[in-house]
């Protein structure tokens, strides 16, 4: 990516914009009444078991989540099968179960004008959708946007302007989503700078702490941005090998069983505000082959040990 020292001023500026205004938390202030954060349970933990959307609820309800972040594909799956999203709507809210977001694939950021459109539209159905069963975010990553080099940060952030107004419109708050893996996105910078320069009072951020990892960036750069405007954030873990430059999705683990600094993120996110949804996040195949009940089990308790540590 080639930024002018214009640009590398206004990147500074995104990311530290909140500097002075951080709240000042102190582990103390989590041991009274107030909660750090809620517990979600991403479904692709347990998409080698291919359960459907009813049975992935029914799941998330018997372990113990608040939240449920499903994917678009499943949803219209259970759908398209003749499942009612109402009742299922329902059933989360008679159990207290959110749907905190969804992740879904629209090709919103790519270059060229007419593949856009459609992905816009593509993200104008899938919020739809998602609506129908209660959710109110979904994840916004660099789809078609992973293989370019120094991707133009400045239409990537106008493109996420109009995803939002998109969203504005249906109900549903576009995520801006960090992609370790991509050319674009997989920096905590560029997801700063292009959030910021969106300009759009709705522009959000969904971190995830192997895509940090991933990425290259450093878990210190979560102290300069602003946790008000991370309403979901993808936890997981990863081992020591393979290293950063070979280890994949499929890798994660998790939280706790792995060498990440999970104390030190849930710290530094909590200070900067955020008051959102761990979300559990992993791919790995092992624990497809396991029972799914134990897969969410082990992993919701795994998250609150950490959070119990990071604020004991």
């Amino acid at each position: 990516m080639n930024l002018n020292r214009r640009q590398l001023i206004q990147t500074s500026a995104a990311a530290l914009t909140t500097v002075g205004t951080m709240q000042a938390v102190t582990a103390s202030s989590v041991n009274g009444q107030t909660k750090p954060f809620g517990y979600c349970f991403n479904t692709s933990c347990v998409r080698g078991q291919q359960l459907s959307l009813d049975q992935q609820v029914d799941l998330v309800i018997k372990a113990g989540y608040e939240g449920i972040e499903p994917w678009i594909r499943d949803i219209q799956a259970f759908k398209d099968a003749g499942g009612s999203l109402k009742d299922l709507r329902k059933k989360l809210v008679d159990n207290n179960v959110k749907v905190v977001s969804a992740i879904g694939f629209a090709r919103w950021i790519v270059n060229d004008d007419q593949e856009r459109a459609k992905g816009l539209e593509t993200a104008k159905h899938d919020m739809g959708l998602l609506k129908e069963l209660g959710g109110v975010r979904i994840a916004a990553p660099p789809v078609g946007a992973t293989d370019i080099e120094g991707f133009d940060l400045f239409a990537a952030a106008k493109r996420y302007y109009d995803l939002c107004e998109v969203g504005r419109n249906e109900g549903i708050t576009p995520q801006l989503e960090l992609w370790g893996f991509s050319k674009t996105l997989s920096r905590l910078g560029e997801l700063a700078f292009v959030a910021t320069e969106a300009g759009h009072p709705d522009a959000c951020i969904l971190p995830d702490i192997y895509h940090i990892y991933k990425g290259g960036s450093s878990f210190e750069g979560l102290k300069m941005l602003n946790g008000q405007h991370i309403h979901c954030f993808h936890v997981n873990d990863y081992p020591a090998n393979p290293p950063r430059a070979t280890i994949a999705d499929k890798h994660r683990v998790h939280v706790g069983d792995g060498i990440a600094p999970v104390t030190k993120i849930l710290q530094m996110v909590y200070k900067a505000g955020c008051r959102g949804m761990l979300s559990l996040e992993l791919f790995n195949p092992d624990y497809w082959k396991q029972d799914p009940l134990q897969v969410a089990t082990e992993g919701l308790a795994k998250v609150k040990t950490a959070v119990a540590k990071s604020f004991g």
